[in-house]
């Protein structure tokens, strides 16, 4: 089996919630923290929207979001969720009959803003719908679209008045027995969202959202969302949660499961630990680690990597990885299975030597998982 290290200093619990179904995905509960991304093109564009939810999807996205901002859009959700290898969730912005056509679609959850989905008559409506078709509902709370009565309220957006916008529509979707819920307080503020998360988790059992809203581009809001979301996380708040960037779905995949990967909270693909490089460097391992990121992409199976440029570091970060490369001088280094020196390898050939390696222990976790599954 792979190498893991169990220490209690290592641990998070996981604040208790209810579970609901997102479709085939459990959110809650003791479920696995879902990543989600959102499709950018135009969800009437099917063949487009098919294509970025299966990107997605391949990079390991659990669930996916699509824009219905018209009628139009609502009713081409059917032909992508008949398309989608992951259950789809209807963003819906204004309208709440875009909230029924979507669920009449195929939709497996509902997201609605209480700022812009109207009064409790409209939102009893989609509550409706979503019984009707078996679909989850997300209440989607944003600093930037609060109620009016809470801006007057409180004067300005801020933690207090999210979460009270958010319990008014729990009470609302309770009242009409519907409890397939999940929920989110979102602002483009790591301060504001934080703290209005860490308030709304002590006032609900309901699955929790994450998200920093509007974050930036992918370096900026990378920073931003690690921040705001890991130390939720760290603290055991959080069920599903979505990175939202100015950048490509994919890649608010790949951080979103970074974010996951760095606390132990997910595992998925090969988890490179590699050291930053200097004068010491036995081979070049900026580019060397660039290269490898891209060779293993297609590797699933949870396992990590260490690429060390000498032997400073080296041999201790190799001792708890699965595959280990520790550069040592004179054109070589040293290669680590399991944590132990194996071979001397020449730098021209550690890349592609390496690569076979990871593959080689992928498929070995893997046969050794099936054959557990099997008894």
């Amino acid at each position: 089996m792979s190498i893991n290290h169990v220490r209690p200093w290592r641990n998070i619990y996981r604040r208790e919630s209810r579970q609901i179904s997102v479709g085939s995905v459990k959110v809650g509960g003791d479920a696995p923290i879902s990543v989600q991304t959102m499709t950018n093109t135009l969800t009437t564009d099917v063949a487009a929207t098919v294509a970025q939810v299966q990107a997605a999807a391949e990079a390991g996205a659990d669930i996916v979001r699509v824009s219905t901002p018209d009628e139009a859009s609502a009713r081409a959700l059917k032909e992508i969720v008949a398309e989608s290898p992951v259950p789809i969730v209807a963003d819906i912005h204004f309208h709440y009959k875009r909230a029924i056509e979507a669920a009449e679609s195929g939709a497996a959850c509902l997201r609605i803003n209480p700022g812009n989905i109207g009064d409790e008559s409209r939102v009893r409506e989609v509550i409706a719908a979503a019984k009707d078709h078996g679909c989850s509902i997300r209440i989607g709370v944003n600093a930037g679209s609060l109620e009016k009565h809470l801006l007057e309220k409180y004067g300005e957006p801020c933690p207090d008045a999210m979460v009270e916008s958010g319990l008014e529509h729990i009470r609302i979707l309770q009242d009409h027995d519907f409890h397939e819920f999940k929920i989110s307080v979102k602002a483009s503020d790591v301060f504001m969202s934080a703290t209005a998360y860490q308030q709304l988790a002590e006032q609900t059992d309901a699955p929790i959202h994450l998200g920093i809203t509007e974050a930036g581009g992918l370096m900026s809001g990378t920073v931003k969302s690690a921040i705001g979301l890991g130390n939720l996380l760290w603290m055991g708040i959080g069920d599903t949660l979505r990175v939202s960037l100015s950048a490509d779905p994919v890649e608010e995949v790949k951080m979103g499961f970074e974010i996951l990967k760095s606390l132990g909270l997910r595992h998925r693909g090969v988890n490179i630990i590699s050291c930053p490089s200097c004068a010491r460097q036995g081979f070049d391992v900026i580019k060397t680690v660039e290269a490898l990121e891209k060779r293993l992409e297609h590797v699933k199976t949870p396992m990590s990597l260490s690429i060390i440029g000498c032997v400073v570091n080296g041999p201790g970060e190799a001792l708890m990885t699965d595959v280990g490369f520790t550069g040592g001088g004179a054109g070589s280094g040293m290669v680590y299975l399991a944590g132990k020196q194996s071979h001397k390898l020449s730098n021209e050939q550690m890349i592609d030597h390496i690569v076979e390696q990871v593959e080689k222990k992928a498929a070995e976790i893997e046969a050794q998982a099936g054959a557990e599954a099997a008894e």
